[in-house]
């Protein structure tokens, strides 16, 4: 997974799930269709007319990153929040702080979370409003977020067993089916010879 898009920025901080997408759209059991209701009340109002001013709305913000606020994904532990968030496109979060469980549901869904300094997340807010079409790269395999025009970059931690998942798109049954070989030899080497 190497990304380099622009970014759409939230800059908000303790963004919890119901934000991301509110309890009333939870009734569908397929991932398709919660991109649209994505921050709903925020993009929305009672009309169903777009609230202007708010990100999503702003049409000089596009990309597949999306820039956000410090604990980002707090409050309940519903997995539709990373569903959204991916059905509406985007495919990498940067944050300073991540709540734990978001973190987990957004590796599950092939959603890339990077947590990055305060200072940097300053940085990257300010860099995004100073030129909207800024390009941020996100690159997995060396684990580093950076914004080569401005020649600002930044090491992110990832687990390696999601990492490895990531990159090669396995989900967690993907990943023990790619092991089937190396388990045979251990089998035959171990169990089967006695050991």
């Amino acid at each position: 997974m190497n990304i380099t898009s622009s970014a759409v920025p939230i800059k908000l901080d303790n963004v919890d799930t119901d934000q991301i997408i509110p309890a009333r759209f939870l009734k569908a059991t397929s991932r398709e269709g919660f991109g649209d209701n994505l921050f709903r009340d925020w993009r929305y109002d009672k009309e169903n007319q777009p609230i202007e001013g708010f990100v999503l709305n702003d049409s000089k913000y596009t990309g597949e990153i999306l820039v956000a606020g410090k604990n980002f994904g707090c409050g309940s532990s519903r997995e539709h929040a990373a569903w959204a968030i991916a059905d509406y496109g985007f495919k990498v979060v940067v944050s300073s702080f991540f709540a734990d469980i978001f973190k987990s549901n957004a590796l599950n869904n092939f959603i890339l979370p990077i947590q990055v300094s305060d200072a940097f997340l300053g940085y990257l807010f300010e860099a995004i409003e100073a030129n909207p079409n800024l390009e941020i790269n996100a690159d997995l395999k060396t684990q580093i977020l950076s914004v080569p025009s401005l020649g600002m970059s930044t090491n992110f931690e990832i687990n390696p067993y999601k990492k490895e998942c990531l990159l090669n798109g396995y989900d967690d049954i993907d990943y023990l089916l790619a092991l089937k070989e190396v388990t045979q030899v251990y089998e035959q080497t171990h169990i089967y010879a006695g050991v």
